[in-house]
């Protein structure tokens, strides 16, 4: 067997996680190699059946020797942009202050507004980049990344053109949500109709002129926007073509979940309180359940999401950092598989396909990322372990060897 093309890299001595869906587990080949050409994986299979003639050609081999290798993780939900941090209110919490309570007497994400507000877009910018290369040292090799701190166009637009620079500076992908409808601003308080109003004819549509995000997110809440106001933000996004996202069932039931899935949005995220009759709607949508067990251990919450039901009806169950100040300041996706495997019961496998394959179509990038497999984008990952349990098992201290984004080593 000959190749068609040449290739730049080639890694040799593998178990390869490919989180391809199929009847093997983790969809794993043993004793593996892959093979690299401008960015894209070109070959992968056995040792014993690599092409003789790739070592010879390739001009950059690694060993992995035996480690495992798995797709770059996926970490599809993130407020990884914004200014100061939230600890008093975390002391707050431990005081016995619900998150509702902090957030009606002008904490939780108005603070954040107000500390993002005040901070210039450098300054915002050198806050942000430590926790990005926080998540790639963890083996991250796409990020999202909402707005929504800002509040107001000059605020929102500043934190998105933040987003997109990180994507320019760092070699990991970035994709940026805008999530105007994600609090009240005070300067509206008792106004959430004509904030909305203000979003759907200011803001939004300067954020589709300049390009500056792929999604658009709401938070559909009692303490947030009804899912009438959603539904206005939505019909609006959908005039530009942007994709939709929704936080939806956090606190409560307001069948937001089943609105945005109707509505064709690709994911709805959070969803303890999503009921497991409503569940059969995601999987005739084809809508991705995100969730997000470090807010849920973050605030000490009882109410787990209807994993059973999501899992009976096979509808795809991404996992996310929420990397946020107020209710999940995490930057690990191998921390969040561990807890979503103890917290919520889900399996390894389930967990390790939350962060690559299922994150992936949580941000409508499951043909480039997610999986290994030919023609897919070369993001991957060599820990410092054997088997892809390994990743869930242990709480921190599974070592990314080897990086590669896009085919690049960091």
């Amino acid at each position: 067997m000959f190749p068609t093309m040449p290739i730049d890299l080639l890694w040799v001595n593998a178990n390869l996680a490919t989180m391809v869906d199929g009847d093997v587990p983790y969809g794993l080949i043993e004793h593996a190699a892959i093979a690299i050409h401008q960015g894209q994986t070109v070959w992968l299979g056995t040792m014993s059946e690599l092409p003789t003639d790739y070592p010879q050609q390739c001009t950059t081999i690694h060993d992995c020797h035996g480690q495992l290798v798995t797709p770059g993780l996926v970490d599809c939900h993130t407020h990884l942009v914004h200014g100061g941090n939230r600890a008093k209110e975390f002391e707050m919490r431990l005081n016995g202050a619900s998150y509702e309570a902090i957030a009606k007497a002008g904490g939780g994400i108005v603070s954040t507004v107000a500390a993002t507000r005040q901070a210039s877009e450098s300054a915002l910018y050198a806050q942000s980049a430590p926790r990005l290369e926080a998540m790639m040292a963890e083996g991250a090799t796409t990020v999202e990344i909402k707005s929504g701190y800002g509040l107001n166009l000059d605020d929102e637009l500043k934190m998105l053109r933040i987003a997109r620079q990180l994507g320019r500076d760092y070699p990991v992908n970035i994709v940026t949500t805008f999530l105007g409808a994600h609090a009240l601003p005070v300067e509206y308080a008792g106004r959430s109709d004509d904030y909305i109003d203000y979003l759907c004819t200011t803001v939004l549509p300067a954020v589709a002129k300049e390009q500056l995000a792929d999604h658009v997110d709401a938070f559909c809440e009692g303490i947030a926007f009804s899912p009438e106001q959603v539904a206005r933000v939505f019909a609006v996004a959908q005039q530009y073509g942007l994709p939709l996202k929704l936080h939806a069932e956090q606190l409560s039931d307001l069948k937001g979940a089943v609105i945005a899935a109707k509505q064709g949005a690709i994911s709805v995220d959070h969803l303890e309180y999503l009921s497991d009759e409503d569940v059969p709607v995601l999987a005739k949508n084809n809508t991705v359940a995100v969730l997000l067990p470090g807010a849920f251990y973050y605030l000490r919450e009882t109410k787990l999401p209807p994993i059973a039901a999501l899992r009976e009806h096979g509808v795809a169950m991404a996992l996310a950092t929420d990397c946020n100040p107020g209710s999940s300041p995490i930057s690990s996706l191998p921390l969040v598989m561990n807890m979503a495997c103890t917290l919520f019961r889900m399996t390894p496998e389930e967990a390790l396909a939350g962060v690559t394959r299922h994150a992936a179509k949580a941000l409508a990038l499951q043909d480039k990322i997610g999986t290994l497999a030919v023609g897919k984008q070369a993001d991957l990952v060599c820990w410092q372990a054997q088997e892809p349990a390994e990743l869930s098992y242990r709480i921190g201290g599974v070592e990314c060897q080897s990086v590669l984004f896009n085919g690049v080593p960091r």
